[in-house]
């Protein structure tokens, strides 16, 4: 007779953690009171960011996490005690780092570049543990330290140095702190001492870095910067330099990452909220560039083109971005072709490029090539369709409505839409 299988034991209920209902292999107690597994409740924390307690939606005055060493134990006793029914038992996970060992190991860094080398292995294995690490290190000084061995590094490799080791040694050195220094997810108040230490050097290494370093220093940088500008001030966004956009606008025709485009994007978002900033962005080239990527992007990445649709929005609020759209081959058919493809913000957008065109832009020779490419016929219908947004719909009657003299009457309109044209 076959021998039956061997019973599945369930742990009890409170071993689980209430994110992951999994057993805890290091339950850690918040300002609540309620315990879940570290790995958790610190991805709530810190990687999430949000400021609530999970399970009793209590707002959180500090974010402290204490170990729960006695359900450790009692839970590591039950996996222990059920071994023979399957059940692995959890080790005793390593204690967080304190302040005065990374303290230490900062010291011990400034020995020599070899010394360095060593730092920052130790520093990227401690991160790698948990986020309260990561919170510690930050405390501890870690952030002024890496962001100084990359503005070190990159001022070495720059000068030329005969010794071209020492100069490899250098830049790898400044490579391995940019992508810790990124990984650390570092609070706002580090990002606001990146942007503003020393007049803002970091922002000009970074930019240099984005110019001649390997892709991946590339995109930490690109990504690191994004998080910069998210806390930015309205001074230190407009005293951003074209040398700046252009480096901006190669990171997104060079396509390194999606990570990375989509940073680009995000911060081209947020800093061209100044018009001056704008202008800057058309000077690099960027609408030629976001055109392209349209071309080669497929409608179902909605979030790529929703992005570059919002920047183009943008760029074509000032003339040089609408003469940028108007000189690329394919620049009103590419955006038309997104209206009713990628998403009711992707069509919004896409009407509102076309929509600045018609208001200033609008030169006869605009208008007919409109017509020709079924811009005029696809707005019709927009009009028809349900659910394509309010804002779109408006944009489009808008549109419409300005050059009805000359598209009311077009040959090239079909007669079945003619009634979709708004009247005056």
């Amino acid at each position: 007779m076959a021998e039956l299988d061997q019973e599945v034991i369930d742990p009890p209920p409170f071993f689980l953690c209430p994110i992951s209902l999994q057993i805890m292999k290091d339950p850690v107690t918040i300002a609540s009171g309620i315990t879940y597994d570290r790995e958790n409740i610190e991805k709530w924390l810190f990687s999430d960011k949000h400021k609530t307690c999970p399970v009793s939606k209590v707002v959180l005055l500090d974010f402290d996490i204490t170990p729960n060493h006695t359900l450790r134990r009692v839970i590591q006793a039950w996996c222990t005690a059920n071994a023979t029914s399957g059940v692995e038992r959890i080790p005793t996970p390593k204690p967080p780092v304190d302040r005065k060992q990374v303290v230490r190991i900062l010291a011990d860094a400034k020995l020599s570049p070899f010394s360095q080398q060593n730092c920052l292995r130790r520093l990227r294995s401690i991160a790698a543990a948990n986020e309260t690490n990561k919170r510690c290190m930050e405390a501890a000084g870690v952030v002024e330290f890496l962001a100084g061995l990359v503005c070190s590094s990159t001022t070495n490799v720059e000068s030329g140095l005969e010794d071209y080791a020492f100069d490899d040694m250098s830049a790898n050195l400044g490579d391995e702190a940019l992508s810790i220094l990124y990984k650390l997810q570092i609070s706002e108040s580090s990002l606001k001492f990146l942007l503003s230490n020393n007049g803002g050097i970091f922002i000009s290494t970074l930019t240099k870095i984005l110019q001649n370093r390997s892709y991946s220093s590339r995109a930490y940088s690109i990504m690191l910067l994004n998080s910069m500008f998210e806390v930015a001030d309205q001074i230190q966004i407009l005293n951003l330099t074209t040398d700046f956009f252009i480096e901006i606008v190669q990171i997104l025709k060079d396509q390194i990452s999606k990570q990375a485009s989509k940073s680009a994007l995000k911060l081209l978002i947020g800093v061209c909220s100044s018009i001056r900033n704008r202008v800057k962005a058309v000077e690099a080239g960027a609408v030629p560039v976001l055109v392209d990527l349209l071309l080669d992007l497929d409608s179902s990445e909605k979030r790529l083109n929703e992005m570059i649709l919002v920047v183009l929005d943008l760029l074509c609020g000032c003339a040089d971005g609408r003469a940028g759209l108007l000189n690329h081959a394919a620049g009103i058919a590419v955006v038309s072709k997104k209206i009713l493809r990628v998403s009711s913000l992707g069509s919004e957008k896409a009407v509102g490029i076309l929509c600045s065109v018609a208001r200033f832009s609008a030169s006869q020779s605009v208008l007919q090539e409109m017509v020709r490419l079924g811009v005029v016929t696809k707005l019709c219908f927009l009009l028809q369709v349900v659910g394509a947004g309010v804002k779109a719909k408006e944009k489009a009657k808008e549109i419409l409505k300005l050059h009805g003299r000359t598209w009311r009457n077009s040959s090239c309109l079909p007669s079945s839409l003619r009634s979709a044209y708004p009247q005056h």
